[in-house]
């Protein structure tokens, strides 16, 4: 059992190194601290005792027990306390480390401590974090697979929202947005007389008008004039099309293509009439309304889509759930996820032929910028390192609105049909990555089946550079291929790509929708390995919930989970639970999904086994005395 503990109290110290956190072993370099510790025997006997790693990161301390069998974890009366008895802070990691952590408090000036109880090995165990503090009473958290969220730089955020379970600013600010896309929805159809896909157009066009403010434009312009060349519309529209001059959209035809679009401001009657209840033209109620409340927020350099959300809120609160008109937008944690799935740098072009909103583009340049060295590189992946494909011509118009709202970045969106392009046309682009969430459920038959996802990922493979990478985001159904169109889909596939992985996503994911989605990253233009070892992850558990009037948001979880997906992907954890991910040889024929390659690799526990023969033995009772003991007979008599 000695050795086993050594070997996981490396794999605790590796964690804790992976996390930036430098831990002491056996003891305190911090003169308070290890004075503390030696009187701090788990026999309490008054002699010294050391738990295994002792940090003080920020204010806070951290302290670890590790045992190297779950059983170990912790020990809790009947009310569910958790035991500070010899017996219990010997011989159990939680009760360990509680127990040193309420002798830290009481003889330092440390009065917030994480103590954690580490249980198990490498590949199985539970990292348990409980709260102690100066009060008799302690806060058991939720378990973690890393240690990021007690880093340097997440160690306040971790404490305010699980122990004192305070909202994040992030998330009040998305309350907000979410609460303003509501009231503005509930006007623009009361004061608008406008439709579910009508509502975002109108939002972008007064986003571009707005941004002429600081050429000269004022909303006190706005006057409810009835002459047509100076009606709210025709002015705001005047404006938005300097604008589009000014962002330099072009060739012509683009540019009218966007505008065609946002005519239907100035050729609205009931947009343009002044209104008694509101002493103004809807448009310009509308106008002063976002820019008072929105116009900030979407052109700031987050990577949030915020068009994009707002497009999801105006479908939801119309009664719809996007994929009538064939929509499903991609939430930005998954945008960013991509990101990071296939390593984006600086010098990457990406492409996206579905682009909708732009929601992949806008993450994949916000990395992008983040990692450019100056001005001359930021123009450059601006300018020559984005593209993308709408088919729709509103979408096409919100995406080119949402690449200019955030400073240029729009000049390579075309509006067109993905499938119809040739593959080699593309490719000359020297696209080196590709992201995608293709249209779904396309493929209703046999005369539609070029058009199922496996088919739009097999078209964007071929347009991407030989050794490039390509994401995607489809239902797990496209990951099984039932139809022999779609089998031979795969098989095409594996011989000219290779797939590197294939991740689970949480049912929630795309919120009000209800598609299961997963995500397929391949290398592009190198056939498959039938050596090859693929990484097939569940990740349904990925942290983020679903909160009313909010949507799907994140827990405090979801980076800690995320950072494991990540460690896993790349290759820094070796070992792992079979249950989270398989790593395995493929063929085109199988379903490329963890549920079809999952088996449980965890040795029964002797309470396991204990389980199953009482299990087993009141099975075969309730048989006999239902007259059924004839199937427990001898075989062969």
């Amino acid at each position: 059992m000695a050795k086993k503990e050594a070997n996981f109290d490396l794999y605790i110290h590796q964690l804790l190194c992976e996390a930036g956190i430098k831990a002491d072993t056996q003891g305190s370099n911090n003169v308070e601290i290890d004075n503390a510790l030696k009187t701090a025997s788990k026999h309490q006997t008054g002699k010294a005792g050391y738990p295994e790693y002792v940090a003080v990161v920020q204010d806070f301390v951290i302290v670890m027990e590790d045992k190297a069998d779950r059983n170990n974890l912790w020990l809790k009366d009947d009310e569910d306390k958790i035991l500070l008895s010899v017996s219990a802070t010997r011989d159990y990691a939680v009760n360990g480390a509680v127990y040193y952590a309420k002798k830290i408090i009481e003889n330092t000036s440390y009065k917030k401590v994480f103590a954690f109880g580490n249980a198990g090995d490498r590949k199985h165990h539970i990292l348990q974090p409980v709260f102690v503090d100066e009060t008799d009473d302690y806060k058991i958290l939720p378990e973690v697979e890393t240690f990021e969220n007690i880093s340097k730089e997440h160690i306040l955020e971790y404490y305010k929202r699980l122990v004192l379970e305070e909202t994040p600013p992030e998330d009040l600010e998305l309350g907000d947005i979410l609460k303003k896309a509501k009231e503005l929805h509930e006007y623009l159809r009361n004061y608008g007389g406008l439709g579910e896909d009508e509502k975002p157009l109108v939002v972008s066009a007064i986003l571009l008008a707005l941004r002429e403010q600081k050429h000269g434009f004022s909303l006190k312009q706005l006057t409810g004039d009835t002459v047509e060349t100076n009606t709210d519309g025709a002015i705001l529209y005047k404006q938005l099309e300097n604008n589009l001059q000014r962002a330099k959209v072009s060739p012509e035809v683009k540019k009218s293509r966007v505008l065609n679009q946002f005519t239907l401001i100035k050729d609205r009657p009931q947009l343009n009439t002044i209104r008694e209840d509101l002493g103004k033209t809807p448009l310009k109620f509308f106008a002063e309304y976002i820019n008072t409340n929105i116009f900030q927020a979407v052109i700031s350099n987050s990577p949030e889509d915020y068009l994009g959300r707002f497009y999801g809120e105006f479908v939801s609160y119309s009664g719809g759930d996007g994929q009538a008109l064939g929509v499903v937008l991609t939430p930005r944690h998954i945008t960013e996820l991509f990101c990071e799935l296939v390593d984006l740098k600086s010098t990457d072009v990406i492409f996206d032929p579905c682009c909708g909103t732009g929601g992949f583009l806008i993450s994949g340049m916000h990395k992008m910028l983040q990692q450019a060295k100056n001005d001359t590189e930021r123009k450059r992946i601006k300018k020559n390192q984005i593209y993308g494909i709408e088919i729709r011509d509103d979408m096409f118009s919100i995406a080119t609105t949402n690449m200019i709202l955030r400073g240029d970045g729009q000049s390579n969106l075309t509006c067109n049909d993905f499938l119809s392009k040739n593959p080699s046309d593309i490719q000359l682009k020297g696209i080196t990555v590709g992201f995608m969430n293709p249209p779904y459920s396309q493929a209703k038959n046999k005369e539609t089946a070029q058009l199922s996802e496996l088919c739009f990922i097999r078209h964007l493979l071929n347009c991407v550079t030989v050794g490039g990478k390509v994401a995607v985001i489809v239902p797990v159904s496209a990951m099984i291929g039932k139809t022999k169109e779609d089998k031979q889909v795969k098989k095409e596939i594996l011989k000219n790509h290779t797939l590197e992985g294939v991740i689970s996503l949480n049912k929630d994911t795309f919120y009000r929708v209800g598609t299961v989605p997963c995500i397929a990253v391949f290398s592009t233009g190198e056939p498959h390995p039938k050596e090859k070892l693929v990484k097939f992850i569940n990740f349904e558990n990925d942290g983020f919930e679903v909160k009313k009037h909010l949507g799907l948001v994140e827990t405090e979880r979801a980076r800690d989970r995320k950072q494991f997906l990540l460690d896993c992907w790349k290759g820094k954890v070796k070992e792992f639970p079979s249950s989270f991910m398989v790593e395995t040889t493929v063929e085109d024929t199988d379903e490329w999904l963890h549920s079809f390659y999952y088996y449980n690799d965890e040795i029964p526990t002797e309470e396991d086994f204990l389980n199953s023969i009482a299990d087993y033995l009141t099975f075969e009772f309730n048989m006999i005395s239902h007259g059924k003991g004839y199937l427990f007979d001898e075989r062969g008599e």
